[in-house]
């Protein structure tokens, strides 16, 4: 990756300095202020724009039909679309921000996506799909972008800047459907459910508080969705229902998550975490499809075999014309109008989704980094 321009920096450091104003939704045809300077994001598919594009890895959407429904085509996201990340960096004000992969000098202004499909809260996650970016990595590749703005302009005012800016982080799916729901691993035969959750958690309040002790301040946690819901696993049964067996694994993680980003909120001095309830927002929708427009809840808009899921979207295939009222855009991922809902609620919700603040409210939250 090219090193950060000194004119980048110059630029991020001016734009820190800004107050952040009111911003408005992308849906109402207006551009939204700057509400804060960049964001960063890490995770996995979900938000995944391109970082595996180059990689030797089974785990790729760099091909047509993803982004059918995107103004550059395919470029590596899960979705026929948006993703939830581009939403909500539309609503700060920001424009998309570019993968890791692709940044170079004043490509990175408004922030980096780390993110990478398949990649896991666990090093191991994911590696039936070969080559991935575990978040340990991802952390690492934030650092070598810090390290290039500290070489430039001092501690303190990388800090200054870095305390303004968005951490998105949304990791944990893989670390299920890519490990521990996978007889290729051994975790399950070493782990109930709860032991599994408390194992990830520790590991990943240890890779947040590095993030924090790095400079981040403002962070945006998104849990995990329904996994028992998604086509891939309404495939494996005759009747394509939901599988309650599989989100009770799940859930208490989801639960973990709560407690770690209270716990984290009250022993980062300045810091202020907040929680996006996919999982409850998924529900949501799913129960009361009609309501949001949905007509189709049960198999993906792009894939093969029962409910479009036992063979995720192939290249080339030709995918469902009316894709707004599909919930499912492939096997595992959301269609661009799911992931507009729930960007959407995640900015500008109630607590009964995002808690303890939604992302507006973080955004326009004054942190000072020594706090």
């Amino acid at each position: 990756m090219a090193s950060v321009s000194f004119f980048f920096i110059f630029l991020c450091m001016v734009v820190c300095m800004v107050s952040a104003q009111e911003g408005v939704a992308p849906d109402n045809g207006e551009k939204a202020k700057e509400l804060v300077p960049a964001m960063f994001i890490f995770g996995d598919s979900l938000i995944d724009n391109g970082n595996n594009n180059n990689l030797p890895s089974f785990a790729k959407a760099n091909y047509y039909p993803y982004g059918i429904d995107f103004s550059g085509g395919p470029t590596g996201r899960f979705s026929n679309g948006y993703t939830i990340v581009d939403v909500v960096a539309e609503l700060l004000g920001l424009p998309l921000i570019p993968p890791y992969s692709e940044v170079s000098g004043d490509d990175a202004l408004h922030g980096v996506n780390y993110a990478s499909a398949a990649a896991g809260i666990l090093d191991i996650t994911g590696r039936n799909f070969a080559s991935r970016i575990p978040f340990n990595q991802q952390i690492q590749n934030f650092q070598t972008t810090l390290d290039q703005i500290t070489d430039r302009l001092g501690a303190d005012d990388v800090a200054q800047s870095i305390a303004k800016c968005i951490f998105f982080v949304g990791m944990g799916s893989n670390d299920y459907l890519n490990n521990y729901m996978m007889s290729i691993y051994n975790t399950r035969n070493q782990y109930n459910p709860q032991q599994y959750a408390t194992l990830l958690i520790q590991q990943y309040t240890r890779q947040l508080t590095s993030l924090y002790n790095l400079g981040a301040r403002k962070f945006v946690i998104s849990g995990v969705g329904s996994l028992g819901c998604i086509p891939s696993v309404l495939s494996q049964n005759t009747n394509s229902r939901c599988s309650d067996a599989v989100d009770n694994v799940v859930l208490p993680f989801n639960n973990n998550v709560k407690s770690m980003i209270n716990g984290l909120n009250a022993n980062l001095p300045g810091a202020k975490f907040i929680h996006v309830d996919i999982f409850q927002m998924f529900m949501d929708i799913l129960h009361n499809p009609r309501q949001y427009g949905f007509n189709v809840v049960d198999r993906g808009c792009c894939g093969i075999g029962r409910n479009g899921g036992q063979i995720t979207c192939l290249p080339f295939q030709t995918p469902c014309a009316n894709r707004n009222e599909y919930v499912f855009w492939d096997a595992f991922h959301p269609t661009e109008a799911v992931n507009l809902i729930m960007g959407r609620r995640a900015f500008s919700g109630d607590a009964s989704v995002v808690h303890p603040m939604n992302i507006q409210q973080l955004a326009n939250l004054d942190i000072e980094p020594n706090e």
